[in-house]
């Protein structure tokens, strides 16, 4: 069985469970205190971070990394485009919503009580400016389901949690999320600490 060893609240450990919930691929989950990676990890991984994915001979420890084996072994459903220039949009729509997004919340979490409030008000500023980009398609900028999804999902579930309330105006984003947190692969993705976030 695959092994993924996987932060309790780290969004990218949680990017990762769920690909594999939209997969289907059922994996062992080994939790992880990142101030104290386990030896097993370790062997793994030198860096002994999260996520870790364990497959037979072959150990993952970047995200993007651990998706793209999970789309190119596991096929169906896919989670990019078929196109090269579609495929090659999506992982630059991924790539901007970590240098932008999700450095941001990074210093939500990780930053004063200044730099946090600070990013809280230009996060929400900036999702809010990207309201429209989730209209008119089931998924985001995509009639079916991408690495786009997978990397806004789980920040959009950690917002009420970082203090990040959005607008009326912004009902797009809030639909879109609703629509997809009800789905049994994102309930699947999420660990016990996660649901907290959000009791």
């Amino acid at each position: 069985m695959i092994r993924l060893y996987t932060g309790a609240s780290c969004i990218h450990s949680h990017r990762a469970r769920l690909a594999l919930a939209l997969k289907g691929v059922e994996a062992e989950r080994v939790p992880v205190d990142p101030e104290r990676p386990p030896a097993s990890l370790l062997e793994q991984n030198p860096y002994g971070d999260v996520p870790t994915l364990v497959d037979r001979d072959i150990a993952l420890y970047h995200p993007e990394i651990i998706i793209d084996y999970l789309d190119e072994r596991y096929p169906h459903p896919p989670l990019l485009p078929v196109d090269p220039v579609s495929r090659a949009k999506a992982r630059l729509v991924v790539h901007r919503m970590q240098r932008d997004w999700y450095a941001l919340y990074e210093q939500i979490e990780n930053g004063t009580a200044a730099q946090a409030q600070q990013a809280r008000r230009a996060l929400r500023e900036s999702l809010v400016a990207a309201a429209e980009l989730f209209e008119g398609q089931p998924y985001f900028l995509s009639d079916e389901l991408t690495i786009m999804d997978l990397t806004i999902l789980p920040l959009l579930w950690r917002l009420p949690a970082a203090g990040v309330e959005l607008p009326e105006h912004a009902a797009a984003i809030t639909q879109y999320a609703e629509q997809q947190f009800a789905t049994d692969a994102f309930r699947t993705s999420l660990t016990r600490e996660e649901l907290g976030l959000r009791a």
